[in-house]
């Protein structure tokens, strides 16, 4: 494996690894949302809620959708949600241990 190859999937795993941002992916897994929707079902303020959904349209892990006066949010792609439940997995047979882990 390259370092250019370890260098983008670190910085993939650091956008997963941020509380909102990963609140955010999870929200719109379901389904398109609105700033309003995803702020509600998050409890970040639409503010806070927009700062990350800027940081997720730009590495296109969100795409935007205008639809009359309201902008919904969905995922960019059916891999982002093989992650999430991928790790889902992962947590269910070393949850207890990286709960545990003094290292992270």
């Amino acid at each position: 494996m390259s370092n250019k190859q370890l260098q983008l999937e670190t910085k993939l795993f650091k956008g997963f690894a941020d509380k909102s941002r990963l609140a955010i992916l999870k929200t719109v897994l379901a389904g398109p949302k609105t700033v309003s929707d995803i702020s509600k079902a998050t409890k970040l303020s639409q503010p806070n809620t927009s700062i990350h959904l800027a940081c997720l349209l730009e590495c296109d892990l969100v795409r935007k959708e205008k639809k009359g006066r309201e902008v919904f949010y969905r995922i960019s792609t059916k891999e982002i949600k093989k992650v999430i439940d991928g790790a889902k997995n992962i947590l269910s047979k070393h949850g207890k241990e990286i709960y545990k882990c003094e290292r992270y």
